[in-house]
């Protein structure tokens, strides 16, 4: 890593940490109120899961690989985190990964100051527990080390997305597909049309996904979806290229003459379908510039861009947008009057990232 500002911490990253920890050790949590003590049983290598055992009861629970990358992505080289705001009450192990993590040489913990609102009055107080990655700064392994700053944090309160109600077709179930994952599926879709809409773009959907009813609508009925290929003028200048186009999750167009993304939600089907959906269209629009985009959940980044930089997928120089990106952005669009010439096809490319390998 070239620098802090460049820096990107991955799952990877954090369960090689945590597997160079001393062995055969006992952790002291951070929080002095505590007596127990953590030690690593076990660890998968190279995302986890990490087998861990509490001094008190003895117990040996996983921490997650979905974990570990929800993690992963909430940090930013330099920036606190509050580990019980980013998991909520999602997951038992979180202060066990936190106590094991801070032991780790560019962990450092800290208690940065945080603003209160009361009666629109602002006081500076004592903050809480947060965690802090210092990559140019590494103490040594096995110990903690105490971060000491003038940071003030803002918290703010936290939000929610809330999705129709989603029917799902009983011939779904029929087929094998877990309904709860297509039920995903579909919502990502729709958070990407109702995205693609803010922009000023009309949005395809998957031909069979568009009878699937949200709301009292069909997703085929949404406000900005189209429901023909061959209304496109750029889809009909290529024949072939609609065939192909037919099951694409979702693309945007823009006056019907540019395709601004072309995105596959990969949360029911392998990454190699969509990957190999996408270069099957790209092959029938050879001189079309666009995005190839492979949606996902967050700690699927690795599988992703493990697959995108197979030979056969190379030149689709695909980008990865995860769910977390998606749905950030979605909030952002029901509570705030965007509109398509404050959101720019750019801004959205701070969101993904490449999934080409540099050489």
């Amino acid at each position: 890593m070239d620098s802090a500002n460049e820096a990107s911490l991955t799952a990877s990253n954090i369960v090689k940490a945590i597997s160079n920890l001393p062995k055969n050790r006992w952790f002291e949590y951070i929080a002095e109120s505590t007596t127990n003590k953590v030690r690593v049983v076990s660890v998968t290598m190279p995302e986890g899961p990490i087998v861990i055992e509490r001094s008190k009861s003895k117990k040996r629970s996983p921490i997650s690989t979905a974990m570990v990358w929800r993690i992963a992505n909430a940090f930013q080289a330099d920036t606190p985190i509050n580990f019980d705001r980013v998991l909520g009450a999602s997951y038992n192990t979180r202060s066990t990964l936190e106590t094991l993590l801070a032991h780790t040489p560019e962990f450092y913990w800290c208690k940065p100051k945080r603003i209160e609102l009361a009666d629109s009055t602002q006081k500076i107080k004592d903050g809480h527990k947060h965690l802090v990655w210092r990559p140019q700064a590494p103490h040594k392994n096995g110990v903690l080390e105490k971060f000491e700053t003038d940071l003030v944090i803002s918290e703010i309160p936290s939000s929610s997305l809330v999705y129709e109600a989603l029917e799902i077709p009983s011939t779904i179930g029929s087929t094998g597909i877990d309904i709860d994952i297509q039920r995903r599926h579909v919502q990502m879709q729709i958070a990407l049309v109702a995205i693609g809409k803010q922009l000023g773009y009309r949005s395809w959907v998957a031909r069979n996904d568009q009878g699937i009813k949200y709301g009292n609508k069909s997703v085929g009925q949404l406000n900005g979806v189209v429901n023909k290929l061959e209304e496109i003028s750029i889809m009909r200048s290529f024949g072939e290229a609609i065939r192909a186009a037919l099951h694409i999750d979702c693309m945007w167009f823009k006056d019907g003459r540019s395709i601004p993304a072309i995105m596959e939600v990969e949360h029911s089907t392998g990454v190699v379908t969509g990957l190999a959906r996408m270069k099957s269209l790209k092959d029938q629009l050879p001189d079309v510039v666009t995005r190839y985009v492979i949606v996902a959940p967050d700690e699927d980044r690795a599988k992703v861009l493990k697959e995108a930089n197979a030979p056969q997928f190379k030149d689709l120089q695909a980008k990865f947008l995860p769910y977390s990106a998606v749905e950030e952005l979605y909030y952002l669009c029901q509570k705030r009057n965007l509109t398509p010439n404050s959101v720019t096809m750019e801004f959205l490319d701070c969101y993904m990232s490449p999934c080409l390998e540099r050489n």
